[in-house]
């Protein structure tokens, strides 16, 4: 579906070729505020010089158009469809715009929060805390369907019973919406009318409606996630990173492994299937890293764990939810010879920065490039697993047939009295 890495050089030395792109702002003014900021920030900040052109071109395409042309008294489902058209023409990942009745809107605005600083406030008063009404749960749709497609740990939606795959069918008997079928219900409880096997009649769940925290509720999915389980007389742990934007998420993961409840764990599969990458270029270092564990000891109290690293065997579960600092992660994992179990990832590592928008909607644009190494890029690349294992979303019931396979891949090694490590470090152009 994405061409292998030498397909990624030869694109990139193809652009390189390209005619010097015409600023982006050479495109006439539509007069519509929205619009006219998206283009000026895409000439100003983006990364990539060479993909100017051709959103020039589709910038005064919009403008131009004979149909929808964008002016100041355009539509906004107008204006909508024309920002996703030229944003679409730059063809990276890290680039898109968010409005207020998605998820992602708030979990974005909560991760680029100092990017945004100077909006914070009035965006989210009284207080500038990034809240909003929700169950703690995603969805994604399937054609005409719409199916849950993360529960977060610890959340409402786990609580009530919520499972990935499950078909969506009314939330207070309407149709779902992300923010607005939770709106004004904080302390109350919303009925569900789901689906959770193919043709079956549907059934009802009701989930409180908390005002949720992005990161706060990151770092709570994150420490609720884990769990030490026996497999074939052996004590495997597992931890899900949903994120490495939180402030204490690591050291929630190296606490649990160091004194915490994977400490007994035998080996642990690190689930890095997320929401949203972000974190220090060493995360990995947690599983791989060389320097040695050690702790504080003061005359009086406690120990300090000031430093972990996990010397037992691992294996990570990946897919096209891992992203950005989540595959930078994986990419550090599979170079120190761990195996990597699901589906390729989303081959988005790039950086990207947020702006607010006229109409306050949230614009994230990539603006550097990612090289790892030697002129390696991961960027519409990704990494493929070691062991390949599909996990289709539509009525799953909560069905996880990836992390299955990695407990029993677990299981397998440590019965073998292997260290969970592949026979050597894979060369970078096996990230496929």
């Amino acid at each position: 579906m994405r061409p292998g890495f030498a397909g990624t050089l030869l694109t990139f030395s193809l652009l390189l070729s390209e005619p010097t792109a015409p600023h982006a702002a050479d495109v006439t003014r539509s007069g519509q505020p929205v619009f006219d900021r998206v283009v000026e920030l895409v000439d100003k900040e983006f990364y990539d010089t060479t993909a100017l052109a051709r959103f020039t071109a589709a910038a005064q395409a919009q403008i131009d158009g004979r149909l929808h042309s964008i002016a100041a008294a355009s539509s906004p489902s107008d204006v909508d469809d024309a920002i996703t058209s030229v944003l679409s023409s730059l063809r990276v990942s890290h680039t898109g715009r968010y409005k207020p009745d998605t998820i992602d809107y708030f979990e974005l605005s909560d991760i680029f929060r100092f990017a945004i600083r100077n909006d914070v406030r009035r965006l989210f008063p009284p207080d500038g805390e990034v809240r909003y009404p929700g169950i703690g749960m995603v969805t994604a749709v399937d054609g005409d369907r719409r199916f849950v497609a993360d529960v977060y740990d610890g959340s409402p939606a786990e609580k009530a019973g919520l499972l990935v795959g499950d078909e969506i069918l009314s939330v207070d008997g309407l149709p779902y919406r992300e923010i607005g079928s939770f709106a004004d219900k904080v302390g109350r409880s919303v009925e569900i009318r789901l689906r959770r096997h193919r043709d079956a009649a549907p059934i009802s769940a009701k989930v409180q409606v908390e005002r949720l925290r992005p990161l706060p509720m990151f770092e709570r999915a994150i420490d609720e996630s884990m769990t030490l389980k026996e497999r074939d007389g052996h004590k495997i742990g597992y931890v899900r990173m949903w994120t490495l934007s939180t402030r204490n998420g690591l050291d929630i993961v190296a606490e649990a492994l160091a004194t915490g409840r994977l400490k007994d764990a035998e080996g642990v599969v690190v689930d890095l299937r997320g929401r949203w990458g972000g974190g220090p270029a060493d995360a990995a270092e947690l599983f791989v890293g060389d320097t040695p564990s050690f702790r504080l000891v003061p005359r009086r109290g406690d120990a300090t764990l000031a430093n972990f690293r996990w010397r037992k065997p691992v294996i990570a579960l990946i897919d096209k939810g891992t992203r950005s600092g989540l595959e930078l992660f994986a990419y550090a994992l599979r170079q120190n010879a761990i195996p990597l179990v699901g589906e390729r990832t989303a081959g988005a590592l790039l950086a990207g920065r947020a702006y607010v928008l006229p109409d306050d909607s949230l614009f994230e644009l990539a603006v550097s490039d990612a090289v790892i190494d030697n002129d390696l890029r991961l960027e519409a690349v990704g990494i493929e697993p070691d062991i390949s294992v599909a996990s289709p979303l539509a009525y799953a019931a909560g069905r996880d047939p990836q992390r299955e396979a990695a407990v029993n891949g677990m299981a397998r090694m440590l019965a073998a009295g292997k260290n969970g490590r592949i026979s050597a470090p894979l060369d970078p152009a096996l990230t496929r």
